[in-house]
């Protein structure tokens, strides 16, 4: 069983058990959060069993366990027009939850 979840303004797939890495969010590590825009459920092999929503699935939601805050690898952003003297360096490090799936309930 999964379903397709819509955080923060992106789709995951969430599946029991499964850890997902999204947008840092305010919460503290061992807390639960609530998703409750599910887009699409699976509940088996046989296609009868897929509720699509429009634009979300009623009565369903998925609880997540934040299990930690962390930071993505470090990019390097540089501009540079030849000729001109121009040149710009910037880094970029994008933080990040990491969340766990708990369950699917309502499916």
């Amino acid at each position: 069983m999964y379903a397709i979840v819509e955080f923060m303004g992106k789709q995951y797939k969430a599946e029991k058990g499964a850890v997902i890495n999204v947008d840092k969010i305010d919460a503290e590590p061992g807390s639960t959060v609530d998703i409750e825009s599910v887009l699409l459920v699976s509940g088996g092999d046989s296609p009868d069993s897929v509720k699509v929503g429009a634009p979300y699935v009623a009565g369903v939601k998925v609880s997540a366990t934040v299990e930690a805050h962390k930071k993505a690898d470090k990019i390097i952003v540089f501009k540079y027009m030849p000729k001109k003297d121009y040149r710009r360096k910037q880094g970029h490090r994008q933080q990040y939850s990491v969340i766990k799936i708990q369950d699917i309930i309502g499916a």
